[in-house]
């Protein structure tokens, strides 16, 4: 996976003897950020970035991924936590239109209990339809 750790929280943290730069070398959301490994964008700014989920539990399924490396929730400033927001809604909105949804699921998997997968914050966004058959909460 990447160079973190779990705490006994759930929550992932880097070892001591590693750097950022080596955190965001081995972290596989920075290497989608820059470029190294090939994503299917919905969109980007300066500070986030929305792809597809590799593996998708609906159609649409999306990431919406800090460029600054955060291990989760909790470890973000608060002004990356304002623009979060922000970024959350333009992604959603694109969805909408692009998916002819209906509405949408907003999920945080915080910490490896809850189902975080890589050590790097991000919230999944899942269009929805009429009779699409998917729960109102999902995992993973």
């Amino acid at each position: 996976m990447n160079d973190c750790v779990q705490q006994n929280s759930g929550n992932f943290e880097h070892t001591s003897s590693q750097s950022i730069e080596s955190i965001e070398r081995t972290c596989i959301f920075c290497k989608i950020i820059k470029g190294e490994i090939p994503s299917k964008k919905i969109w980007e700014d300066e500070n986030f970035l929305a792809i597809l989920d590799v593996k998708p539990v609906g159609e649409g399924h999306t990431l919406v991924i800090p460029k600054k490396h955060f291990n989760n929730f909790l470890d973000l400033d608060a002004e990356t936590s304002l623009n979060y927001i922000n970024a959350l809604q333009k992604t959603a909105k694109i969805l909408m239109n692009k998916y002819s949804a209906k509405g949408f699921n907003i999920v945080l998997n915080n910490g490896k209990v809850a189902g975080q997968l890589v050590g790097h914050v991000h919230f999944h966004i899942l269009p929805r339809k009429d009779g699409d058959n998917l729960r109102g909460i999902f995992i993973g």
